[in-house]
């Protein structure tokens, strides 16, 4: 297990897609009137990409086209202290091309948000990276303990 200079573990290119391809929300970063702006997404891994459903006029999907965003996902359990993080950075595209969007369409790719969400933003990967943090054995412990203890 690789280790970061603050001691969190390092996770591979692979365990950070299994990772993206484990949860159905993340954040993506993107700039919005030249500030960075973050909004929280459902999403989908397709062959190593992250696939976003939205309107086609939204604020998102002007900003995300042909421009470098990041993307990020993460689960933390605050009572046994452990998480980990993924971040992806890429070239962001609006998808466009009729068989794409309908190869897209068949994905497990529900809107959460109401309204027509029929554009479809594709972002791929280029640097991806990802860090893991375990509690010490003890503080393992005596977090599981507390838990039990508080159930009773």
């Amino acid at each position: 297990m690789k280790l970061d200079s603050a001691g969190l573990e390092i996770l591979s290119r692979d365990e950070c897609l299994e990772l993206l391809d484990s949860t159905p929300i993340g954040r993506i970063v993107f700039t919005d009137r030249a500030l960075p702006a973050v909004q929280p997404v459902n999403f989908c891994l397709f062959e190593e990409n992250v696939v976003i459903r939205t309107m086609a006029g939204s604020k998102l999907a002007a900003a995300a086209r042909n421009a470098i965003v990041a993307f990020e996902i993460d689960d933390f359990d605050i009572d046994f202290r452990w998480g980990w993080s993924v971040t992806a950075v890429g070239h962001a595209r609006a998808v466009s091309d009729p068989e794409e969007i309908a190869r897209l369409s068949r994905l497990p790719l529900s809107p959460w948000a109401p309204g027509n969400r029929d554009h479809f933003i594709l972002m791929a990967p280029e640097q991806i990276s990802g860090r893991r943090i375990r509690p010490p054995a003890s503080a393992g412990a005596a977090a599981a303990s507390a838990t039990t203890v508080s159930r009773e």
